[in-house]
């Protein structure tokens, strides 16, 4: 990755996932709840809800990693270096192309068996904790070239944050990643059509509304700011947020000055910042590097999934010995092997292990290390951040809103829920699924379904139709 990379692309975060982690069992989110008494909204309350709530899944920690301040792509490698040749680790916060993605996880998983395939000898156990893409790619490709392998995974499902649930929804929806990127190394695309998964090219322009639900032109006043302070801080000598060099570069000062749309441009900034910025990493400006972001592929090839992310790891696990419901809290290793302590007390010897939990995890140490983890990975752990970026899936029982728009943005106010994507003109159903990042998700995490809800439609009320 290169120093400084930034993609301003709307909504280029959309496709960011990571994997299942083993650590002591809490509780997690149900897929879908029924809403039941929430505060009342002008829009009408949904037929069906689904919300995630990643921060507090204490098997993820959060949605994804993101290049903190003082992060560099360096940090991503050290963690992915194997320990005496015996403890590998995988997973998007170890890739060092497009990390935090689909493809970066997978990538991920290929070069953590290949690591393991240049030093084990034929035949040899290897565990793999955590059954998510980079595990369940990793565990495929050693069991494909002759070695017995053992996937430990905390939750009752493989998938990790590929999360599809079928259910009462007319289509499957996607509580994790829904989209793909395409990139000229990467096939996922193929993969998945092959496997029967519709792939929908979406189109990125988004249609805009004021909160009065006044329908705007995008200014470029936002995009700018945030370009013009990152190109500031690529020529200063130490990394800073993005906060700083938006202020520190001047960039920041931008007129509040209404015009007649009730805009200024200081609520440009606002816009690019809340549908992009966070969006993308599920981060506020003040925590995210000026230099180093993570580096999303091409906003013009992307695809929505309709019909199951998990389809791939279904077709890729087939075969493989899985533990599910298995929590793992220790790794320990010397010269001779390795050794799991499980949740249960239980314990399990190998040759060699691949960790693929989540940084989240790692941060929080739900796993012990024993030895502990050398300085390298320990500092990555601490430098690297998480993310956090949540879903409400809402389907009604007709349409209350009068646009085709496949995007919806907000401008002019923090909403809480300032992206939307519109279902409708991809499936026919009135489906909408709404996003909440950084320190909002984090906010609304604490809240019960009710009032998640209430915010959700509060949220939606600029895209009521108005009546003729």
């Amino acid at each position: 990755m290169k120093r400084r990379t930034f993609l301003l692309g709307t909504a280029s975060g959309f496709s960011v996932l990571a994997l299942a982690a083993c650590v002591p069992p809490a509780p997690v989110p149900t897929p879908s709840v029924s809403p039941t008494a929430v505060t009342p909204s002008l829009v009408p309350q949904p037929l069906m809800v689904s919300r995630t709530n990643w921060s507090t899944d204490a098997f993820s920690r959060g949605s994804f990693s993101y290049a903190a301040v003082g992060a560099t792509p360096e940090h991503r490698t050290a963690l992915g270096q194997a320990i005496d040749a015996r403890v590998f680790f995988a997973g998007e916060a170890t890739a060092g192309e497009e990390p935090g993605t689909v493809q970066g996880a997978r990538a991920s998983g290929l070069l953590a068996a290949s690591q393991v395939q240049d030093v084990a000898a034929p035949g040899e156990r290897i565990i793999v904790v955590g059954a998510g893409i980079a595990g369940i790619t990793a565990a495929r490709q050693l069991v494909d070239a002759g070695f017995s392998v053992v996937v430990i995974e905390a939750r009752d499902r493989i998938g990790g944050r590929i999360d599809t649930v079928n259910g009462d929804w007319p289509f499957a929806i996607e509580r994790g990643p829904s989209f793909v990127h395409s990139t000229s190394d990467n096939f996922l695309d193929d993969e998945l059509t092959a496997l029967g998964v519709t792939l929908l090219p979406f189109v990125r322009t988004p249609e805009v509304r004021t909160r009065a639900g006044l329908v705007v032109e995008v200014s470029p006043v936002g995009t700018q700011a945030v370009t013009g302070a990152l190109d500031w801080a690529a020529d200063q000598q130490q990394d800073i947020s993005v906060e700083r060099a938006l202020v520190d570069s001047g960039e920041a000062g931008l007129s509040t000055t209404a015009n007649a749309e009730g805009l200024s441009d200081a609520d440009w900034l606002e816009y690019e910042i809340a549908t992009k910025l966070k969006v993308e990493t599920g981060a506020t400006p003040s925590q995210q590097s000026a230099w180093y972001t993570t580096d999303i592929a091409s906003a013009d090839d992307d695809q929505i999934v309709i019909g199951g992310y998990s389809t791939l790891l279904t077709s890729d696990a087939e075969g493989l010995e899985v533990l599910l419901s298995s929590v793992v809290n220790r790794v320990a290793h010397d010269d001779r092997g390795v050794s799991l302590r499980l949740g249960t007390g239980e314990s399990l010897s190998a040759d060699r292990v691949i960790v693929t939990v989540p940084l989240g995890v790692l941060k929080a140490a739900a796993i012990e290390f024993s030895p502990p983890l050398p300085f390298a990975h320990r500092g990555a752990i601490a430098v690297l951040g998480m993310g956090v970026v949540d879903k409400v899936w809402l389907r009604f029982d007709a349409p209350f809103w009068d646009t085709a728009a496949r995007l919806w943005t907000i401008v002019g106010e923090d909403a809480d829920f300032p992206v939307w994507i519109n279902m409708m003109p991809l499936t026919g159903e009135p489906i909408l699924m709404g996003l909440v990042a950084a320190e909002n998700a984090t906010r609304l995490s604490e809240l019960d379904d009710d009032a998640f809800l209430a915010a959700a439609l509060t949220a939606l009320e600029p895209f009521l139709a108005v009546p003729d």
